[in-house]
């Protein structure tokens, strides 16, 4: 029997942390120093991450039995420093099988473990792959206050663990989370949880991993919410925060005594097979009343297109650094595309770790070399400018007696695109700085790319940012300078390759924003031709854009990774045999 108090009150900290995959020493440090820093807050129940401890998503390095040695180890260095604090942190548990799991810690000792139990297994996710699914929803006593927790997909099911600990006794419902970004996702994300927390009559607290894993971008944006679904506080989106409030937990007990609906929802819960009639304690201490004042927070939400714009720079740093390059190396042809990787390269690593490379030839206009050099100006780097020509025209003269009698062609214009991809690479190998290549999704859709040209490199920023957005991406950026950092020129012309004379994008594809529409509906919706004409856009151009976004497979394949801000990006989420004999007309 629970003793009732007046008013009982938690002050929970939820750590918003960056942690790198396999790097349990760095991971473990940070976890310490914010345990010492919530401590000196007051904080009595502090949570972090799924899998905090080992990083997100460790994919076939759960199959090393080593590494998951040492995320044991490291969980046992953790237990021992928490010393007067009750802790939740993401492990893998190893038991018979391994578990996406939850440690519950208190006070130095290891006080349970909850195994996560809906395993996400589509888009970016492969947890069947590797964990066994939990069966058992626990709840925990501390201080007087029933406590559910339970690991991300679990509360994305309406009638799943979070509503089954609610209805066993828990007031306080908490959810770690490593729940990757694309744009739109947060504000669905923000409206489940409030259904949550309302629909249960619980608080929920959603702590959430933040930072780059490969193409996968974490973006904070950790959520406390009452027991109406109102906000109480939110952590900063694509920064570590520490975000700490005080939870009124009686409000949850005062809520319910007026819900009749609780009480016959409670009675038929009860016969579900996670109901548990009795709470694990963890301790019956009260928490100190002794703490330190909260100063308010205060935190806003970019919305689009900063946000898109933040989740790139923050992938695109996490993915250098992480990977331990220091310098960064780009193509600037004075296009929007190179631009505008370039401006999100200086944000992401300051103007002295970036350099640019202008390579001219026979068909570049002045105008380009002069943006060029005007953007790299403005943001103060290097610039490198490597004509061609004569690189070139040793090409041609070396295929001449093989190209004999056929007409000029795309065999030429790529040629262009690989001798600068080659320079590019020389560059890279000599001063270990890290290409980044410039095309983006509408390109990559359609194969307006060419292998081992302007696809030659380590990481691709902008691929899965259609073209339409990046337009937009390169006014905002516009917006947070007192002038305009990508000059209005490279904006304002008409896209184009500049490999023959008076090309334009418009020549090989159609306009995009006609494009753009199209791709959308047939690579993230899945959309049938059919279904895409009767929107009104003309069935000829449907139909070739389709025709390009199939037979371009290959090139996707070797394409490098590279920020994921769409709900369906090519490589993790989507993914089609490059052979095949299925037509979708």
């Amino acid at each position: 029997m629970t003793k009732w108090i007046d008013t009982r009150r938690l002050r929970i900290g939820m750590a918003q942390i960056n942690v790198t995959v396999g790097d349990f020493t760095g991971n473990r440090k940070k976890i310490l120093k914010v345990i010492e820093e919530a401590r000196a807050r007051g904080v009595d129940l502090l949570t972090f991450p799924e899998l905090a401890i080992c990083g997100y998503p460790p994919e076939d390095l759960l199959f090393k039995p080593q590494f998951i040695a040492e995320n044991l180890r490291s969980l046992q260095k953790i237990v021992k420093a928490s010393s007067g604090i009750t802790l939740v942190v993401g492990f893998v548990d190893a038991n018979q099988d391994i578990f996406n799991a939850a440690a519950i810690i208190h006070d130095g000792k290891l006080a349970g473990v909850y195994h996560k139990i809906f395993l996400p297994n589509y888009g970016v996710f492969d947890e069947n792959r590797y964990f066994r699914a939990g069966s058992e929803c626990p709840v925990y006593t501390l201080a007087g206050i029933n406590i559910g927790i339970n690991i991300c997909e679990d509360i994305w099911y309406e009638s799943g663990p979070a509503t089954t600990q609610a209805y066993s006794g828990a007031e306080v419902i908490i959810n770690i989370s490593a729940s990757p970004y694309h744009f739109g996702k947060a504000g669905y994300r923000e409206r489940m949880l409030a259904a949550r927390a309302a629909d249960n009559i619980a608080i929920v607290a959603f702590t959430n991993l933040v930072g780059g894993q490969d193409e996968l971008v974490f973006d904070g944006n950790s959520l406390i919410l009452d027991e109406k679904g109102e906000l109480i506080a939110r952590g900063q989106q694509f920064r570590e925060d520490l975000i700490v409030a005080d939870l009124d937990v009686e409000n949850v007990f005062r809520t319910r005594l007026h819900d009749p609906r609780w009480r016959q929802g409670a009675t038929l819960r009860q016969g579900d097979g996670w109901y548990l009639e009795e709470s694990i304690m963890v301790s019956e201490a009260p928490f100190s009343t002794d703490k330190p004042p909260l100063t308010p927070r205060q935190v806003e939400v970019p919305g689009f297109p900063g946000e898109v714009y933040q989740a790139l720079v923050l992938g695109t740093q996490d993915y250098i650094l992480k990977n331990d390059f220091k310098k960064v190396l780009i193509g600037l042809s004075g296009g929007l595309d190179s631009s505008l990787v370039a401006a999100i390269a200086v944000d992401a690593l300051g103007k002295s770790n970036v350099f640019g490379v202008a390579m001219p030839s026979r068909y570049s206009s002045d105008g380009s070399l002069s943006d060029a050099e005007t953007l790299a100006k403005n943001l103060g780097i290097q610039l490198l400018t490597i004509p061609i020509e004569k690189v070139f025209q040793a090409y041609l003269d070396t295929l001449a007696e093989s190209f004999r009698g056929i007409e000029s062609g795309v065999a030429e214009e790529n040629t262009q695109a690989r001798i600068r991809g080659n320079i590019l690479m020389a560059l890279s190998n000599k001063f270990g700085w890290l290409v980044l290549t410039t095309g983006n999704k509408s390109e990559m859709a359609t194969g307006y790319t060419t292998l081992y040209g302007d696809m030659a490199g380590g990481f691709a920023v902008i691929k899965d940012v259609p073209k339409t957005v990046a337009y937009k991406l390169a006014r905002y950026r516009n917006t947070l300078a007192s002038t305009d950092l990508i000059p209005a020129s490279v904006i304002d012309k008409p896209p184009s390759a500049e490999l023959r004379p008076d090309q334009a994008d418009t020549d090989s594809l159609p306009p995009y924003e006609v494009l753009d529409p199209i791709l959308t509906a047939y690579v993230e919706e899945d959309k049938s031709i059919e279904q895409i004409v009767a929107t009104g856009i003309d069935e000829k151009v449907v139909r070739r854009s389709a025709r390009l976004v199939d037979t371009s497979e290959y090139k996707r394949r070797q394409a490098p990774p590279g920020v994921k801000i769409t709900p369906r990006a090519f490589g993790r989420d989507r993914r089609l045999p490059i052979t095949n004999r299925f037509k979708r007309d």
